[in-house]
């Protein structure tokens, strides 16, 4: 196991500590959690490449370039969401990355699971 999947694991089991008392839960809504957060970390790198974000900069024509013209004018500042999103597109998502979008899709997942009751 790499350090990504540790951390993503630890989240998983971290969210399903009780914060609400009538909390209800089943292994099922865990399994799709875990399936959630797994496929949003493995189709995070094409989809960012696929909006424009590549490791050359910001494709010409692509939404990436649109969004950068259209909202920042050609100037992004540094730790937005642009600037965050073509990092990871030229870097990779990273482990910190990985762990931050395996938790959001798991846990919108797991509540999303547990509202339809």
């Amino acid at each position: 196991l790499n350090k990504a999947s540790i951390c993503c694991f630890s989240l998983l089991l971290a969210s399903l500590s009780p914060v609400q008392v009538n909390a209800k839960w089943s292994w099922t809504d865990v399994c799709w959690a875990g399936v959630a957060g797994g496929l949003t970390i493995a189709v995070a790198p094409a989809a960012l490449t696929a909006m424009g974000f590549t490791a050359a900069g910001v494709a010409a024509g692509s939404v990436a370039a649109a969004t950068q013209s259209a909202v920042y004018g050609g100037y992004v500042a540094s730790g937005s969401a642009f600037a965050l999103a073509q990092s990871a597109g030229a870097a990779g998502i990273g482990v910190k990355g990985a762990a931050g979008l395996f938790s959001a899709a798991a846990a919108g997942t797991f509540y999303a699971r547990n509202d339809e009751e």
